[in-house]
């Protein structure tokens, strides 16, 4: 039996390739797909006027933290594991509701949660999990205080189904065996610290974390699946070898030279700046519940970014886009695309936040544009964020949310 075709009419279409936004558009869904996309013709059972409104593809998340909603307790041990569900799938309605249709998490969540959210048990963006990021001893994800003699790494613990923010390892065995572990329970790719952290008690921004026979263990084992890795990184060193063992993705790629960002164009790997983050932390690190000890580190980060992204542009690298948001109240997901808007343009940062995500996360012929054939993933937004980037950051006007075809959100009047 076929599927009752949905057809929305009116809407000005901005259809993530780039190309200038047709008026007055159609877009005919059918099932679960877009199949005609113009600016005539079919006729469908249901009809939505999406007149005076602008229509994008689904928004991407590239660096998400849906499972990080206690920032002091990132290991979730100190609530109620029924508390901790609860806010997860609250931020997970915020995503979708915001016109994220899709995040990478990018460190925490594993496959259980992409599963509830797959099989409709809560709203939610479709979760690429990445399971606990690997870390080093004394490295980024390593949230044990500097004379801790607990040996028991709480995060190591984690929930299964649930989540599980970090894993620690020595050497590539034991970085295989998380990676092994991380598929297990359900991680669509790996994601590896190759440097310090803001958020760290025992390491710098400017340390290279693993060696390139570690890092390879888990790029090994990720090739072995199919899929790839992404990396944590803020320096050239930890990118320079990062690079060497076959990492594809670097997130937030602070302090660039422009020696590393044409070996990363040349190597084909992608970059994905978060500046949402550095600018939340930074002004409201109380409510987010960070150590004032770390504060100190989020110094200069920003401008280092957002000049290591125009870097990387100007190498030819492809840069994706990514909000790194933590905390019960991850609901501000769209500041990326407006700090992005001001940085290199409103077009260009919609591209990255879609065709771009998608091409990363190996989905683009699934995702990231609105074409015929690919899943109807779509987001309206009262107005033209074209013209005004605000509208990324603003849910309240973002009135129609469609999922896979499905109408998940509709608040015009």
């Amino acid at each position: 039996m076929k599927d009752e075709q949905v057809v929305l009419r009116g809407a000005t279409l901005v259809d993530g390739t780039g190309a200038a936004p047709v008026p007055d558009a159609l877009v005919v869904i059918e099932g679960e797909r877009l199949v005609q996309v113009g600016c005539r013709g079919a006729a469908g059972a249901t009809e939505l006027d999406l007149t005076g409104l602008t229509l994008t593809p689904g928004l991407i998340d590239a660096h998400a933290h849906l499972t990080i909603v206690d920032v002091a307790d990132a290991a979730g041990t100190h609530s109620p594991v029924a508390v901790t569900a609860a806010r997860i799938f609250r931020v997970c309605d915020l995503a979708l509701r915001a016109g994220f249709t899709t995040v990478r998490d990018a460190g925490g969540a594993d496959g259980g949660l992409a599963s509830a959210i797959a099989l409709g048990l809560v709203p939610g963006p479709r979760i690429l999990p990445s399971g606990p990021l690997l870390s080093q001893p004394a490295g980024h994800g390593d949230h044990r205080l500097p004379f801790d003699h607990h040996h028991d790494h709480a995060e190591a613990r984690g929930t299964p189904g649930l989540g599980q923010m970090s894993t620690i390892c020595n050497g590539a065995d034991e970085v295989r065996l998380a990676a092994r572990e991380a598929f297990r329970r359900g991680a669509t790719q790996i994601k590896v610290c190759v440097s310090g952290g803001v958020v760290s008690f025992t390491d710098r921004l400017e340390d290279a974390q693993f060696t390139v026979e570690e890092l390879r263990a888990a790029v090994d084992e990720a090739a072995a699946r199919d899929t790839y890795v992404l990396a944590h990184a803020h320096n050239v060193r930890g990118i320079r070898n990062g690079l060497d063992a076959g990492v594809r993705c670097f997130e937030h790629a602070t302090f660039l030279d422009d020696a590393t960002a044409r070996a990363i164009a040349e190597a084909g790997a992608y970059v994905v700046p978060t500046f949402a983050v550095v600018r939340l932390m930074t002004d409201e690190w109380q409510q987010w519940g960070v150590p004032e000890q770390v504060l100190p580190k989020l110094a200069g980060v920003e401008d280092g970014m957002a000049k290591s992204m125009q870097m990387a542009i100007e190498a030819g690298v492809k840069v994706g886009s990514g909000s790194d948001l933590l905390g019960p109240e991850q609901n501000r997901r769209g500041l990326e695309l407006v700090i992005k808007s001001s940085l290199i343009g409103p077009m260009a940062a919609l591209v990255s936040a879609t065709l771009t995500n998608a091409e990363i996360m190996r989905l683009d012929h699934e995702l990231g544009t609105v074409t015929e054939g690919k899943l109807a993933d779509l987001v309206a937004f009262a107005g033209n964020p074209l013209d005004d980037p605000e509208l990324f950051d603003c849910p309240e006007r973002i009135p129609v949310v469609v999922q896979r075809g499905r109408l998940v959100k509709d608040i015009r009047s």
